[in-house]
Formats: C-alpha cells, sequence, structure tokens
C-alpha cells in the first residue's frame, strides 16, 4: 500500500481531513494567543504595571460598553459607523471595479487617465478631508464621500494591476478557440483577475473604516470615531476604548466575510498548502 492511500486511510478513521486538523489546531492557537493577551491587559492594570487611569482593565472597558448599550448610545454609533461604511464602500466597488477593469484592458484609456490616477492616488485622502467638509458640509453626504474616495485607488490600482498579469497565452489560446470578445472578457480576463481584484477589495475595506473614523472625529454628532473622541475629552477612558475594539471587531468581520466571498467566488482555485 502506498503511503498516500495510507494517509488516505488515516483521514477516514480520523472522521475528518488532514487539512481540516490543521486548520483547526491554528486557530486554536490563536485564540490562545488572543485569550493571553485580553488575560494580560486584565491583570496589567490590576497589578499596578500600568496606570489604571490610562488603561483601566478589560472588564471594565467591557462594562463600559454594556452600559452604552443598554443606554441605547452603542445601536446608534454603531449603526450609523456600518451605514456610511458601507454605502461607500459599495458604491465605490460598484464604480471603480468596472472603470479598472476598462483601464487595465484598453491601452489607449489607460494612458490617457495614467498621469490624472498617479496624482490623485498620491494625494492621501485625510489630506482632502477639510476640501470635502467646505465643498459639501459637515453631513452625511462628506463622509460618505471620503469612504469612497479612500476606496477607490487601491480597488482601482489592483483591479488595472490583475487585468494586465493575466496570461497571455490564455487569451491567446481562447482568441485561437474563436471566443468573441465578450466570451474573452468573462471567460478568460474575469476569472483570472478575481485573485488580485479581491486583494484590493480588501485593502479598501480597511481603508474605508480608516477614513471613516477620521471623519467622524471631525465633524459628526453619532458614530464609532465620534464615540471615541467626545470620550476622550470628558475623559471616559473605558469608553474610548470600547470604540476602539469595536472598530476593530467591525474591520475583522468585514475581512471575514470578504473572505468568505472570495473562496466561494474561487472555489476554482487550488487550496494552499503550508
Amino acid at each position: 500500500m502506498s503511503s498516500l492511500e495510507m494517509l488516505t486511510l488515516l483521514e477516514l478513521a480520523q472522521g475528518r481531513p488532514a487539512s481540516l486538523a490543521r486548520a483547526e489546531a491554528a486557530f486554536g492557537h490563536r485564540s490562545l494567543l488572543l485569550v493571553a493577551l485580553l488575560s494580560l491587559w486584565e491583570a496589567a492594570p490590576r497589578l499596578g504595571l500600568i496606570d489604571p487611569v490610562f488603561l483601566p482593565p478589560f472588564s471594565e472597558v467591557i462594562a463600559a460598553g454594556w452600559q452604552l448599550a443598554q443606554a441605547g448610545q452603542l445601536y446608534d454609533d454603531v449603526s450609523a459607523s456600518l451605514l456610511r461604511a458601507l454605502s461607500g464602500f459599495l458604491i465605490s466597488v460598484v464604480l471603480i471595479i468596472p472603470l479598472g477593469l476598462a483601464i487595465g484592458w484598453y491601452a489607449r484609456l489607460g494612458n490617457l487617465l495614467n498621469q490624472f490616477i498617479e496624482i490623485c492616488r498620491n494625494t492621501a485622502p485625510l489630506a482632502l478631508l477639510p476640501v470635502f467638509i467646505l465643498l459639501l458640509g459637515i453631513g452625511e453626504l462628506s463622509k460618505v464621500t471620503m469612504v469612497v474616495y479612500s476606496c477607490a485607488w487601491p480597488l482601482l490600482l489592483n483591479t488595472i494591476a490583475a487585468v494586465k498579469q493575466v496570461d497571455p497565452l490564455l487569451i491567446k489560446s481562447a482568441r485561437t478557440m474563436g471566443a468573441t470578445p465578450q466570451q474573452l472578457f468573462r471567460k478568460v480576463i474575469l476569472p483570472a483577475s478575481l485573485p488580485t481584484i479581491f486583494v484590493g477589495i480588501r485593502l479598501a475595506s480597511a481603508s474605508a473604516m480608516l477614513v471613516l473614523v477620521a471623519s467622524e472625529m471631525v465633524g459628526a454628532k453619532a458614530g464609532l470615531g465620534y464615540l471615541i473622541i467626545n470620550s476622550q475629552y470628558s475623559f471616559l477612558i473605558p469608553q474610548m476604548y470600547f470604540g476602539i475594539l469595536g472598530i476593530t471587531v467591525i474591520g475583522m468581520t468585514f475581512n471575514a466575510i470578504l473572505q468568505a466571498l472570495e473562496q466561494r467566488f474561487m472555489r476554482w482555485k487550488a487550496p494552499t498548502t503550508a
């Protein structure tokens, strides 16, 4: 019996594939590290290693979040931030990915817009925050527009690169077999570009949260950014840390959802093994 057959029988005897066991072990290690960090956070202020006024124990931070939830303020802040972030992110995905595909496929269009793209992508979104506020006011429009602008460049650049990096042999083979331009794009260009496009989507989601929090700190009456800066000014330090944790959890949730979508859309892609 070959070693491959023995490995298969061993996996069947265990009731689960070895790859799943490795994934579970890695998840367990990450969970242990997280528990250790939270335990250190809880213990250090209580043991006097860190001033609890400036870094309260983790349990006090969670208690402050519970108080915010009971008062209804947490729901208002989280819903406001989610609405702004999701609106700007989805608008940018709908508008920018088709533009990136067109620029990557049509060389003349890319050459025409190249200089403009270089200027805009090297202009930091936060540097334009006062401009957006002056032109669009301090309402929702300026914040959503800031999110769209910040998401546009990682999406656009990764989409353009994805199209340009498609293997020329795949394109040549499809044309040799008589594929129409529409079939070439749908069956070859788009599937081959998806991995890099999803990299841009995940980068854009992180950029959306970063810029949104900064814009909420400047001019907002609700949102996690407003919660953080208002808690700092009012010296409500546990609430401030809970706002930071809230942003982290939302960002990780976004990333997990996008990873699941990536796996669903690219089931044809062979999984990488460590």
